[in-house]
């Protein structure tokens, strides 16, 4: 049976150094397919601006609109607290942002860790109704994939473990601690080649939709 401080250290040293370095390499060539894929050359005389109408698109596209709230106020709801929730644990977590600062040598000021802590576990409970919601809806079960599925587990594995793990539910720490990190690192291995590439790709959507009614001179 390996010792928890070998795990550890093998989480925080060769394991990390991988996962790093999958998850850039993948993103760079999912980016670079995107731009690649370019705009057929358009012709017809534009009717507005794009730059503006883009950037307005991305910030309406990111509130729901009245009618999507009536037909799914629960999707909405969950959907937002929980998005919200792990981006806040994510990145708004002290211990986190020192780790963004040993490897890309920015930081910003974080909340209180007893915030996060609450945030942490409203988040959970939020993920653990969206999957309770997408077995027990016919609709949202029978358009469900392996993919689906896939993404919510590794998005969920790194918010689980990290609430364990700072409350040591799970002893020795190291263990704990390890486990945290590996689902961390296996949530930056699966990004690049899964829907939750849209992490970084959706602002880049909302602004070309926009850019593209600009410029027709409609609102998107």
């Amino acid at each position: 049976m390996i010792d928890p401080m070998d795990f550890l250290l093998w989480t925080k040293g060769p394991m990390f150094d991988w996962a790093i370095a999958i998850f850039a390499l993948g993103m760079l060539a999912r980016l670079v397919e995107i731009f690649m894929l370019g705009r057929k050359p358009n012709y017809a005389e534009p009717r507005g601006g794009e730059w503006g109408p883009g950037f307005r698109t991305i910030f309406t596209r990111s509130v729901a609109d009245a009618g999507t709230f009536q037909r799914a106020p629960f999707n909405v709801v969950i959907g937002t607290v929980w998005h919200v929730g792990f981006f806040i644990a994510l990145l708004l977590f002290i211990p986190h942002i020192e780790l963004i600062y040993s490897v890309l040598g920015i930081r910003w000021p974080g909340l209180p860790n007893p915030v996060v802590d609450a945030v942490t576990a409203i988040t959970i409970l939020a993920m653990i109704g969206a999957l309770i919601h997408r077995l027990r809806n016919p609709v949202m079960k029978h358009i469900s994939t392996f993919e689906d599925y896939l993404v919510w587990t590794v998005t969920f594995l790194p918010l689980i473990t990290g609430y364990i793990a700072y409350h040591r539910m799970i002893d020795p720490y190291p263990l704990a601690l390890g486990l945290h990190i590996l689902a961390a690192e296996i949530f930056l291995i699966v990004l690049p080649f899964t829907k939750l590439t849209h992490m970084f790709t959706v602002f880049i959507a909302r602004w070309y939709n926009g850019a593209i009614f600009g410029r027709k001179g409609v609102a998107s």
